[in-house]
């Protein structure tokens, strides 16, 4: 994924990202830091086809990712197919009457035969340790459970980038390390992690690179987790400690 010069300015007076330019490798894993509307999460949302930048470029896999190319269904597929968004709230990723269901959403939506979408619904249930939950409605779900299954709607398409807003935002102790184990396995398995957080103490496990936005919208600073974290005074800088 190759970004170059990205604006991106909301309501056209609320700038959320200002000249971005980054190149994450294939197998890489990507963390991106800042303060509180400092743009990560809009770039998260670029990454993904979400929304488009108001100036720069953005590429995946060797392609322009426009608003015109994700309207040919072709391209739109083979993106969507790729590359995974797990939102920092369950709720606005979690839908559908059933976990069952809400995991087949995807796959289905691509086309897949039904036989193999149901084989893959039960690889990640039991991936993910929740085969219980397969008849539950969302609703009735703990917010640890809901972000298990807002992460199996998105590793049941098995793509090839991963993109994690907050990921351990609001959830208890042992869940935020199941959440730390599994993305560092991703990792360990090939996957293309990008990941939007606040939680330094984590960083030596789910990065191999550490991007730093300041308040000002744009990119600071990039460094290892171990070399950033031996950095107080850019921390303070840009509002992380």
């Amino acid at each position: 994924m190759v970004c170059r010069d990205l604006s991106y300015t909301y309501l056209e007076r609320f700038p959320a990202l200002r000249q971005v330019s980054l190149t994450v490798c294939r197998g890489e894993k990507v963390a991106l830091l800042g303060a509180n509307g400092c743009g990560k999460s809009t770039l998260l949302k670029i990454l993904d086809g979400l929304v488009f930048p108001d100036a720069g470029t953005f590429s995946a896999f060797g392609q322009p990712v426009t608003e015109d190319n994700l309207e040919d269904e072709q391209f739109s597929m083979g993106f969507r197919s790729r590359v995974g968004f797990i939102f920092q709230n369950s709720d606005a990723q979690v839908f559908s009457p059933t976990v069952s269901e809400e995991i087949a959403f995807g796959p289905l939506q691509m086309g897949w035969p039904r036989a193999k979408v149901e084989g893959r619904i039960g690889d990640v249930l039991e991936m993910l340790d929740i085969v219980d939950l397969a008849d539950r409605a969302p609703y009735q779900l703990s917010g640890g459970e809901k972000k298990r299954v807002a992460i199996a709607s998105v590793l049941v398409m098995n793509p090839e980038v991963i993109l994690f807003d907050e990921p351990t935002a609001a959830l208890d102790p042992r869940t935020q390390q199941w959440l730390v184990d599994l993305i560092a396995e991703l990792g360990r398995g090939g996957k293309t992690i990008v990941m939007a957080t606040h939680d330094l103490d984590v960083l030596d496990v789910v990065a191999d690179r550490c991007v730093v936005f300041s308040e000002a919208h744009s990119i600071v600073a990039e460094a290892a987790p171990d070399e950033l974290l031996s950095n107080p005074e850019l921390l303070r800088s840009v509002n992380l400690i």
